[in-house]
């Protein structure tokens, strides 16, 4: 019997790994020679470097970059197993939370950080680069990022402008002459989720900009800059970037990496389950089992449980799913491929008791739903 574990962290309180090596453990008890496979996994979001890291038994590099505000910032990135492919979370480098709520302003805020790690995974000689985009503490469209790889953002007087999305107002050409030649050979892949434009009232200014520190007065003038950088962008390279689906995503990085470094952005768990080469292993699979933290029904929109589930059903694969807490609604993911639910908590407890013994919860769940399918073999 060949099983596959593949779950997403359980956030704040263990990685996919550390939750797969708890799974297997459970079902070892009762099927302690069965084939088992962990595929620690992700959706693009926070915890996709850990998961594609351990799951290829790469490596984590760190490498000291300008954070949201420019000061230095300790951030990371991956590099899987093989050598040729570098994962990045633009959130390392340019993320919220490198930010203290009295600071957040994004019209300062900047992704040249994340240039900077893409920079970094060039010179590790890369030919594919995977970047997780969301999580952003910036509203400038990608400048940053494209003016760390060589860009040139120019105002009238030939000035580079400077950085935030309030700065954009001032762009008034783009050059590409002096961009890094290395991005021409490597495949860049963009991990997004949401489908919001760059631009109007769902566009990155208006829907995300509050919680980056934007006030009403503000979420206009960004909107503004971004239609007027879209423009440039379109007189300069002939590019149409506002309505892209996904480019509002991470303060327009989404737009950024379309026009100038990526060819598409694509649904996060989709890319983990191609670098993974899932189907590849599920095909001749008896059992998967999948969880995350919170099962509810916002998980059929693109969380990892169901693109394992769906990628699953292909082969007529069962689908167990385990959680930290199922919502009411749950049930909803049982039309989108996955067989059976089950939480890991054994009863009213606190929150903190359910974080600090989530491995043994999830273990012995693992266990009772193993010795259940055991019965059922008899």
């Amino acid at each position: 019997m060949k099983i596959i574990i593949a779950p997403d962290s359980f956030k704040e309180s263990l990685s996919a790994l550390e939750a797969a090596n708890a799974i297997e453990k459970g079902f070892k008890a009762v099927f302690p020679h069965a084939d088992y496979t962990k595929l620690p996994m992700a959706d693009g979001g926070e915890g996709t470097v850990q998961s594609l890291v351990d799951a290829t038994k790469g490596r984590i590099i760190h490498k000291k970059v300008a954070g949201p505000l420019g000061d230095p910032v300790e951030a990371f990135f991956g590099l899987l197993g093989g050598g040729k492919t570098a994962v990045i979370e633009m959130a390392a480098a340019s993320g919220l939370h490198l930010v203290p709520q009295k600071k957040r302003n994004p019209l300062i805020t900047t992704t040249k950080g994340t240039g900077e790690l893409i920079q970094a995974a060039l010179d590790l000689g890369v030919s594919h680069i995977i970047i997780g985009i969301g999580g952003s503490a910036t509203n400038d469209g990608g400048a940053g990022m494209i003016q760390a790889l060589g860009g040139k953002l120019l105002d009238r007087d030939g000035r580079e402008i400077g950085p935030g999305g309030g700065s954009l107002s001032e762009l008034a050409a783009i050059h590409l002459d002096n961009l890094d030649p290395r991005l021409k050979q490597v495949k860049i892949e963009a991990a997004c989720d949401v489908d919001n434009p760059l631009t109007g009232p769902r566009g990155a200014s208006a829907v995300f900009g509050p919680q980056k520190g934007a006030d009403p007065g503000m979420v206009y003038l960004l909107d503004q800059n971004l239609n007027h950088y879209a423009n440039v962008i379109e007189q300069t390279i002939g590019k149409q970037i506002t309505d892209i689906p996904g480019a509002g995503a991470a303060g327009g990085l989404g737009a950024g990496l379309s026009a100038f470094l990526s060819d598409e952005m694509k649904s996060g768990i989709d890319i983990v389950l191609e670098t993974v080469d899932f189907e590849n292993q599920v095909k001749d699979a008896s059992l998967v089992v999948t969880g995350e933290g919170r099962i509810d029904s916002q998980t059929i929109y693109g969380k990892t449980p169901i693109g394992i589930a769906q990628s699953s059903k292909k082969y007529r694969v069962p689908v167990i799913a385990l959680a930290g807490s199922l919502s009411n609604d749950c049930d909803a993911v049982l039309d989108h491929g996955i067989d059976a639910l089950f939480s890991i908590v054994p009863g009213v407890t606190h929150l903190q008791d359910a974080y600090e013994n989530a491995a043994k919860y999830i273990e012995n769940t693992a266990r009772n739903v193993a010795a259940a399918l055991n019965m059922s073999l008899k």
